[in-house]
């Protein structure tokens, strides 16, 4: 059971590959990155909502007071997403985009542990951190190469 986080975290991951392959294939049905976006999160509102209802979750409404201004835009990154991978993943292919977006994760991750940022602690960056990404990055010069 120690590892079900990691086996959760590697399934996630595989989602990504899969969304992008159905979003792109709405988005070639219907003509349109916006409304293919648009039904990828309608889809997921009623899923989590269902979900929601069955756990017997209730809004905190006192909380959301609470919540700073920048977190509320958690969605719009969310959406940007799933918007350009809907339009790049055709173009890049799987591998690619995924390796590609992987590097972005791996740097935005670097700066923000080094800070402490956005809610994360405070992990600084070190010589094997800086390793790893460039290994990453050079994993991502392999994936590209046809």
């Amino acid at each position: 059971m120690a590892y079900l986080p990691h086996l959760i975290a590697i399934l996630v991951g595989a989602d990504l590959t899969i969304q992008v392959g159905m979003n792109a294939t709405m988005r070639g049905a219907i003509d349109s990155t916006l409304i293919a976006t648009i039904v990828n999160f309608a889809v997921g509102l009623i899923a989590l909502g269902a979900m929601a209802v069955f756990a017997g979750a209730r809004v905190p409404l006192a909380s959301l007071q609470t919540v700073p201004v920048w977190a509320w835009f958690g969605g719009l990154l969310g959406a940007t997403y799933v918007a350009a991978a809907t339009v790049l993943g055709p173009r890049l292919g799987a591998a690619a985009l995924l390796a590609l977006t992987l590097v972005g994760q791996m740097v935005a991750a670097l700066a923000v542990d080094h800070y402490g940022a956005i809610g994360f602690p405070q992990v600084p960056v070190s010589a094997p951190r800086v390793v790893g990404v460039v290994l990453l990055v050079i994993g991502v010069v392999l994936i590209m190469r046809r």
